[in-house]
């Protein structure tokens, strides 16, 4: 089952207060980036959150669960209505995830 994209835009304007929010459709769900740098997924009008140790103590609650079947474990955001809580959850997992790698450009051919 996809995300409703009313959700999806939801959680995206929730987590505004971190940087610039893009979202990208991806399989039938939502991949959630902030500056360039995915830290997300928005899957069946659920919220996960790349999971982290830096982020683990902020969490009001820590639930890991797949996002899809064959997944990784990932923090399940339930509270997505808390706009300070989840800029501050979104910033913070970001500075603790790696730079996304520089795609190599395409020669020309002539």
């Amino acid at each position: 089952m996809a995300s409703n994209s009313d959700f999806v835009k939801y959680v995206a304007d929730q987590c505004a207060g971190a940087g610039e929010i893009s979202v990208k459709k991806m399989f039938g769900d939502y991949g959630i980036y902030c500056d360039g740098k995915i830290f997300g997924l928005i899957c069946d009008d659920c919220f996960y959150l790349k999971p982290t140790e830096a982020v683990r103590p902020l969490l009001r609650e820590v639930e890991l669960r797949p996002p899809y079947e064959g997944a990784k474990d990932y923090f399940l955001i339930a509270d997505v209505d808390d706009h300070d809580y989840l800029s501050m959850l979104v910033r913070e997992t970001c500075k603790a995830l790696p730079e996304p790698k520089k795609k190599a450009t395409k020669s020309k051919k002539l």
